[in-house]
């Protein structure tokens, strides 16, 4: 039974299934079994009816009957099969929808602490897990009580202790066994889950990184530990259908006394009722069961849905914001950044285990910052601390005085921006791969920030232009062609603040340093002189005079905190 504190019952609402057509659904399945029940019936009426030799004409409507009942089983199970998968398959698509519209306007923390691979199980398997529940859960169950009911009433009618007898074993078939299998396999499904989703984490590392690991010699290792994690989780699956095995024995022994309890009762009608009712007794507890045979997988399935409802509602989990966002993201709407909004403030500590940075930066607006450092000293973090992407290890980030945390998503959004150098490039055209920086944006002015940016060239080479499809994404262009084309959604942001993430990674030293003098330099043409820039990067050109914040190397801060002011973004890079 499900409280309402249950996971499950939570992620529901994710589904929204259409009602009527999951009723429907359920008809379908009594009616299809419920032909199966009265097939048994008649057909024991019909076997014991012959056998006494009556004229043929007293067997015609039985044995039509008998007939209509085997086609309307099949029939109406692939109707009910139709109907099922079709009302899952919409709940699934609307779960996504739903998903992602929380992710888009709910806190970025809870998706961007989670690998692309953790995230790709939940969004994906963990969705078809719970709309499964549907087909393989929900449905089940609810055919089988309306035929447990009806086959019980049949038989009282009967031989009442018959019944009785029956009903208990439908009970323990129905309702013992799944509660059996459920809690048997609740203990060993988190376990294949966590190994499931340290498969896709190990597959996504080997597919996203090739070209890199192949270089360093240990592509081949990665791939081995994805072969190895798909070994565990393939084996924890396997001890967790363990139990289920054992509990789906439990419906075929209640057959058993069932029937042996209908052949005793028979025995003692026998001299007082037809030969056919006796027939009819014998056969009718056989069909009964059928229903019952899916509820111990079905039990397991909730279980397992339970716990991918669990982890959706952990990465998007209800609320006021995601309540009252839209049911379906909708096309960056056009935002212009207020004249004099934008004034950044900090001070918090902010890193990892390595690397732990007490920062102070106080930024007006129009102002420009270079953060710096060796690698791991915590510059993306800071980044994505500074646009409200996770949350500081202490401290406070403020924007034009209001903390960003209890600023609105959209409201965020339009005042700071966290451009990452691993930005996803869409399989789409170049237009819209631009478009998702901001919706309004006309040709004209996609096609002079692309010049701007350095790929005026590269897009009069493109056979269709904006309208040119990058067939694989991030594979259809160079790291040079993808770093300047991620440049240039942050150039046609409409935040206050851009946050850049090493946006002239893999650019020659020239270009690198053409671009970075003009981000940092207030007269440059990319951006406009009430917009501030901070950007994080290894290099900086050496005549360029600009503020800048250094951070430690990985694994000082914990040895020794400063608090030199040299932390401090107050200070130039002369200084």
């Amino acid at each position: 039974m499900m409280s309402c504190s249950d996971p499950l019952l939570t992620a529901s609402l994710l589904l929204r299934p259409r009602l009527p057509r999951l009723l429907l659904a359920i008809t379908l399945g009594v009616v299809s079994l419920g032909s199966a029940l009265a097939l048994a019936g008649v057909s024991a009426w019909l076997i014991t009816r012959a056998w006494q030799m009556p004229p043929i004409l007293d067997l015609t409507v039985a044995v039509v009957t008998v007939r209509a009942l085997a086609i309307s089983r099949g029939v109406t199970h692939y109707c009910e099969r139709l109907v099922a998968h079709d009302t899952a398959l919409r709940a699934a698509g609307t779960a996504r929808g739903r998903i992602y519209s929380r992710l888009a306007h709910g806190p970025a923390h809870r998706a961007v602490r989670l690998h692309s691979g953790e995230l790709v199980a939940r969004v994906g398997a963990d969705v078809d897990m719970l709309a499964d529940a549907l087909v393989r859960a929900l449905l089940p169950i609810g055919v089988a009580a309306v035929l447990a009911v009806a086959a019980v009433a049949i038989i009282a009618v009967i031989c009442l202790p018959a019944a009785g007898v029956v009903a208990g074993c439908l009970l323990i078939a129905g309702v013992v066994a799944p509660w059996l299998a459920a809690r048997a396999a609740a203990a060993q499904e988190a376990v294949a889950r966590r190994h499931r989703a340290d498969r896709d984490v190990s597959a996504l590392v080997a597919l996203e990184h090739a070209p890199e690991l192949r270089v360093s010699g240990r592509l081949p290792a990665v791939i081995a530990e994805s072969q190895r994690r798909q070994h565990d989780w393939a084996e924890a699956s396997d001890i967790a259908a363990k139990p289920a095995a054992v509990a789906e024995a439990i419906p075929t022994a209640a057959i058993g006394v069932s029937a042996l309890a209908a052949l005793v009762a028979g025995i003692g009608l026998a001299p007082t009722v037809a030969p056919t009712t006796l027939a009819v007794l014998m056969l009718l507890p056989l069909s009964a069961f059928e229903a019952t045979v899916p509820l111990p997988t079905a039990a397991v399935q909730l279980t397992r849905s339970r716990i991918a409802a669990r982890r959706l509602l952990d990465v998007a989990p209800p609320g006021p914001a995601c309540r009252a966002a839209p049911e379906v993201a909708t096309a960056c709407a056009p935002q212009t950044p207020v004249p004099g909004a934008g004034h950044l403030r900090a001070d918090i500590r902010t890193g990892h285990r390595t690397a732990v940075n007490r920062v102070r930066i106080d930024l007006p607006p129009g102002a420009r910052l270079a953060v710096t450092g060796a690698s791991g000293s915590g510059k993306t973090t800071l980044l994505m601390t500074l646009a409200g992407l996770q949350p500081p290890l202490s401290g406070q980030v403020t924007v034009d005085g209001a903390p960003i945390n209890l600023l609105s998503e959209n409201e965020l959004r339009s005042k700071v921006t966290f451009f990452a150098e691993d930005a996803h490039i869409f399989a789409t055209t170049v237009r819209d791969n631009l478009l998702v920086a901001r919706g309004d944006c006309d040709d004209d002015e996609l096609t002079t920030v692309l010049e701007r940016v350095g790929l005026g060239q590269w897009l009069d080479d493109l056979p269709h232009g904006l309208a040119t499809v990058l067939t694989g994404g991030a594979q259809a262009v160079s790291g040079g062609e993808r770093r300047r084309l991620l440049l240039a959604r942050a150039v046609l942001s409409p935040a206050a603040i851009v946050l850049l993430d090493e946006p002239t990674e893999h650019l020659d030293a020239a270009s690198a340093a053409l671009i970075l003098r003009d981000l940092l330099d207030h007269d440059g043409v990319l951006m406009g002189p009430q917009r501030s820039v901070v950007l994080a990067t290894h290099h900086l050109p050496g005549d360029l005079h600009c503020r800048e914040l250094r951070l430690r190397p990985a694994g000082y801060a914990d040895l020794r905190p400063s608090p030199s002011p040299t932390w401090s973004a107050s200070h130039d890079r002369t200084g």
